[in-house]
């Protein structure tokens, strides 16, 4: 099978104004080709990629210490955003400032580890200089680049040649459109490394416990009401006792006021869900003779359910196409162990909560 061969032409962009223009229109028609520029390299860049970039993800996929990550100026920048998406889809890693390195933190890297040296150019002096050492002393050199006929190139043990780009910046000088292109193949790497280890929604909450994200990936056992906090009751009491808080066997049932009782049958297992709507469309009918009858007549059977390794997210899409306020958590032996009310989810955040407000 042939090879496709790693580019190294430039991306023609038309040439912009060096003056933006005295307009508002003219102003954003030149920043909108600022930003299509850059666009128009990063999709000529990934059409051109070659098999050495599969090649750079498996060795990141495969790496049994963490990835170190180098470069100089705006290169060293985009390698510190790479670190970034490294660490949180799965791959441990850390940001190796060539200046530092050569005064003592090319300790840091060790034979398991996998380097990622990145450098347009491929002539940084800083990361030229410790290339030869860093390739020596690791699992293998990766080097993001503009083309492989550099000096980091020939260092390295894979190169991901992402081609020469013409900068969005009007004098051609800023660099734009390659360090987008650069940050853009280094994401297509670690998302491919990412996927080899089989990194999944669970894995990256765990990175991400914090903020709306966190929430949106936060498991049911995080957020749901816990057994304790719930009303449980035996699906034999009748309705009027299981609302003033009686059992059948006059004990008075688990937990604070929520807007459902979870019943349970003669083992313990959730047998069906009592609503505050359910008793207001009883009570609407003036049925009062069936607030003496067993709850088991009335609730709703075979409730559905989520578990607590579900994440909140996928709970809060079945109560948003259920319709439903409640949902009962139970074990995989089907008995509950707590509930998710919809008032706890509201509370999270604007975000959470505008997916399951037409409830």
């Amino acid at each position: 099978m042939s090879v496709p061969a790693r580019s190294s032409s430039s991306a023609r962009t038309p040439a912009l104004q060096s003056h933006p223009g005295t307009s508002l229109f003219e102003r954003l028609g030149w920043l909108r080709k600022v930003a299509s520029a850059e666009g128009h390299a990063i999709l000529s860049a990934a059409s051109s990629l070659s098999i050495e970039a599969v090649r750079a993800a498996e060795m990141t996929a495969n790496c049994e210490g963490c990835v170190m990550v180098t470069g100089v100026g705006k290169a060293g920048l985009v390698g510190q955003k790479l670190v970034a998406t490294l660490a949180s889809t799965g791959t441990p890693a850390h940001f190796l400032h060539p200046s530092e390195a050569i005064h003592g933190d090319l300790g840091r890297v060790r034979p398991g580890d996998i380097v990622w040296a990145l450098s347009n150019s491929g002539r940084s002096e800083e990361v030229v200089r410790i290339a030869a050492h860093l390739a020596e002393n690791s699992a293998g050199l990766i080097a993001i680049t503009a083309s492989d006929d550099n000096p980091l190139a020939v260092a390295a043990d894979c190169v991901v040649a992402i081609g020469r780009h013409d900068e969005a910046c009007p004098n051609g000088l800023a660099p734009t459109s390659s360090t987008a292109v650069m940050m853009a193949v280094g994401d297509a790497v670690a998302m491919l490394a990412s996927s080899l280890r089989n990194f999944t929604p669970q894995d990256f909450a765990r990175f991400h416990p914090g903020g709306s994200l966190g929430r949106k990936l936060a498991t049911v056992d995080q957020v749901m009401r816990d057994i304790d906090s719930c009303r449980v009751c035996s699906d034999q009491t009748t309705i009027r006792d299981a609302m003033i808080g009686k059992n059948e066997d006059g004990s008075k049932p688990q937990g604070r006021r929520t807007g459902a009782i979870m019943l349970t049958d003669a083992d313990g297992r959730l047998s069906g869900l009592f609503t505050d709507s359910d008793l207001a469309r009883l009570l609407g009918r003036r049925d009062d003779a069936s607030l003496d009858q067993p709850i088991a007549t009335r609730m709703t059977k075979q409730p559905t359910t989520t578990t607590t390794e579900s994440l909140l997210q996928e709970a809060m899409a079945v109560m948003s196409h259920r319709r439903i306020s409640e949902l009962p958590v139970i074990d995989h032996d089907h008995r509950p162990i707590g509930m998710i009310d919809i008032t706890d989810i509201v509370a999270l955040s604007d975000d959470d909560s505008s997916k399951i407000l037409k409830l």
